[in-house]
C-alpha cells in the first residue's frame, strides 16, 4: 500500500534564500507525506542559513562546501532512509499531489527505474507560462541518447527513484553541471524501464541565474556525457554515434545563435554537418529565420478592435 512508502525529498541549494521556502512548504504539502526532506546547502553565502534555521527540526540538513548540485544531491542519497528518493532545486515547487501519482506508478509496476511527470513552466515572478506534457514511459535509453526530443523534462526537480537504483549506478557525476541530471536518468534507463504521469506535478521556475544558461558549460558536460555513453561497445548504441554528435552540435549551434555568438554558432553547425550531412536543410533554413524575426520585432503591435 502507498501509506506504507516511505520516501526521501533531497533539496540541493546554493544562494537560492529567496525561493526556499516555496520549494520546502511544497514539498511538505504533498498529499503522499515524505519521510523527511533533506536540504543540502551547497556553500550557500546568502540568508540560506536563517531560512533553513526557521524550520528546525521540521527537515534535515547538510552543510558542505560549494560542490555543485550533483555532489549535493549525492550526498542527499547517501543520507537518505526513505525506500524512493525524490529530488526538487530550491528554484522550483511541486503540485501536491507529485510524490502521491509517481509513487502509484511505481506501485502499479515495480520493475520501473524511475518516474518523471509532466511540467508546469513559470516566470520569475511564479506565473505560469507554459507546460510541457509530452514525456515518454518504457525502455528509453535509446530515445534520450538520440536527443531528437526531450524524454524526461528537466529531470534535476522532476524524477523519484527508488533509493536502490540510485546507489546502484553510483549517483550523480558531480563533474557534470548543468548535465548531470540528464547523464543520471540516461545511465537508469539504459538498466530500467521508465515511468510518466502525464500531469503537470512540477513547477519549474525559468529565471536569468538557472544555470542552464551557461552555454559553454553546458557544451563541455554534454561532450563528456556522450564520451561516457558511448564508451558502451553495444553496436546498437555505437550505430547512434553520427546522429547524436550531429544532433549535439546542432542545437549547440542553435543555443549559440540565440546568444548572438556567430563564430561558435558557425564552429557547431560546421562539426554537425561533418557528423551527419543530413542536417544541411536545417541550417540552411537559418537565414530565413533571421528575417522573420527582424520583421517580428520591427511589425507595429495590434490594436484592439474599435
Amino acid at each position: 500500500m502507498l501509506m506504507n512508502v516511505t520516501v526521501s525529498v533531497v533539496i540541493p541549494t546554493y544562494n537560492y534564500a529567496r525561493w526556499l521556502p516555496q520549494a520546502i512548504d511544497s514539498a511538505f504539502a504533498q498529499t503522499h507525506a515524505p519521510l523527511e526532506v533533506i536540504v543540502v546547502d551547497d556553500g550557500s553565502t546568502d540568508d540560506t542559513p536563517r531560512v533553513l534555521a526557521a524550520y528546525a527540526d521540521r527537515i534535515r540538513v547538510i552543510r558542505q562546501a560549494n560542490q555543485g548540485a550533483g555532489a549535493a544531491r549525492n550526498a542527499g542519497i547517501a543520507a537518505a532512509r526513505g525506500e524512493y528518493v525524490a529530488f526538487l532545486d530550491s528554484d522550483d515547487l511541486w503540485h501536491p499531489r507529485k510524490l502521491e501519482l509517481q509513487l502509484a506508478r511505481f506501485a502499479s509496476d515495480p520493475d520501473l527505474g524511475l518516474v518523471h511527470c509532466g511540467v508546469e513552466v513559470l516566470d520569475e515572478q511564479g506565473r505560469t507560462t507554459g507546460f510541457l506534457l509530452d514525456g515518454l514511459e518504457g525502455w528509453m535509453a535509446t530515445e534520450m541518447l538520440r536527443l531528437d526530443r526531450e524524454v524526461i523534462q528537466l529531470p534535476g526537480s522532476n524524477i523519484v527513484v527508488p533509493r536502490r537504483v540510485a546507489e546502484e549506478i553510483g549517483g550523480f557525476d558531480a563533474r557534470l553541471p548543468p548535465s548531470e541530471d540528464w547523464d543520471f536518468s540516461y545511465r537508469v534507463a539504459s538498466a530500467h524501464r521508465i515511468g510518466y504521469v502525464a500531469e503537470p506535478l512540477l513547477r519549474y521556475r525559468l529565471h536569468a541565474a538557472g544555470i542552464h544558461f551557461n552555454i559553454p558549460k553546458m557544451e563541455r558536460s554534454m561532450l563528456i556525457v556522450l564520451e561516457k555513453a558511448f564508451a558502451s561497445p553495444d553496436p546498437a548504441v555505437q550505430s547512434l554515434r553520427e546522429h547524436t554528435y550531429g544532433r549535439l552540435h546542432r542545437i549547440l549551434a542553435g543555443c549559440y545563435f540565440r546568444a548572438r555568438r556567430p563564430r561558435d554558432f558557425v564552429r557547431h553547425m560546421l562539426k554537425s554537418l561533418r557528423y551527419d550531412p543530413r542536417n544541411l536543410g536545417y541550417f540552411a533554413a537559418y537565414p530565413w529565420r533571421v528575417i522573420t524575426r527582424r520583421r517580428a520585432r520591427t511589425l507595429p503591435a495590434a490594436r484592439p478592435a474599435a
